[in-house]
């Protein structure tokens, strides 16, 4: 095993999870799990573009904190502005109001390009702080710090199978899809390709059933009784609670600032 060490020591670095000089991968967990909870939903309550704005720089900042490429970290944001892109596009001309302009017949109002502006603000600032928060924590730490908060049990389990099996259910539907082309299979605009692909998702799914059944049965052998351990226990020290009481601060001075303002 000893041959696969840099390979996931890299994969780990360009992850930030090998990065603990920046003072968000010091934090505590726990308390970067509910700081990015609370930021969200204060985010996503106010409306005034000075908190708004605020809270975007806030995201920026937490961003280049927390260590994580910033190529890496910049494309997942602009993946998801894709998303919402086209409502974006659409909402100054949906939205009655004051016109300011014209394309063609559709005129884009003064309320739609603000409402516009504030959706992409808002969805930006919470994205760049659930990666610089949430992103730079491993999986089974992650799912540690979740069930320290009293997450319920099953949906931590859920989560740590999904990311630890993701990668095999990817090898096999590559296996798959490599003896396709063994057999000259050509994907077209045709009912044999659907009918491939169809016969290609079913054994997917029958054998992740069977690899499941497999890992369970290895499990119980290995006297898994439904619960995970961590060895070493999180503790809750002092700049920890340095970190929370600024962070509850800051998000009260966002509170005051959008009262101020809006």
């Amino acid at each position: 095993m000893s041959h696969y060490g840099p390979n996931v020591s890299n994969i780990m670095r360009a992850r930030g999870e090998l990065d603990d000089q920046t003072w968000i991968n010091r934090t505590d967990p726990r308390a970067r799990v509910i700081a990015a909870c609370l930021f969200a939903f204060t985010v996503i309550s106010l409306n005034s573009f000075q908190a708004l704005g605020l809270s975007f720089l806030t995201g920026l900042f937490l961003l280049f904190s927390a260590g994580l490429p910033m190529r890496g970290a910049m494309k997942k944001v602009v993946t998801m502005d894709g998303f919402i892109l086209f409502l974006l596009c659409m909402l100054p001309f949906t939205t009655p109001g004051e016109i300011l302009f014209h394309v063609g017949p559709w005129g884009a109002s003064k309320e739609g390009l603000s409402k516009a502006l504030e959706i992409a603000l808002i969805a930006n600032a919470v994205v760049m702080a659930l990666l610089a928060f949430v992103g730079t924590i491993d999986a089974i730490t992650l799912g540690h710090a979740l069930n320290r908060l009293k997450v319920p049990e099953n949906l931590i389990h859920l989560m740590l199978f999904s990311v630890r099996y993701i990668d095999v259910l990817k090898i096999e539907y590559f296996r798959l899809r490599n003896a396709m082309r063994a057999r000259c299979f050509k994907p077209g605009n045709n009912l044999h390709t659907y009918r491939s692909i169809g016969y290609l998702l079913g054994m997917m799914l029958v054998r992740s059933l069977e690899r499941s059944e497999r890992i369970l049965a290895a499990m119980k052998c290995r006297g898994f009784q439904g619960k995970f351990y961590l060895i070493s226990d999180f503790h809750f020290q002092r700049r920890d609670r340095v970190f929370s009481l600024l962070a509850t601060l800051f998000l009260i001075s966002l509170i005051a600032l959008d009262q101020f303002y809006g």
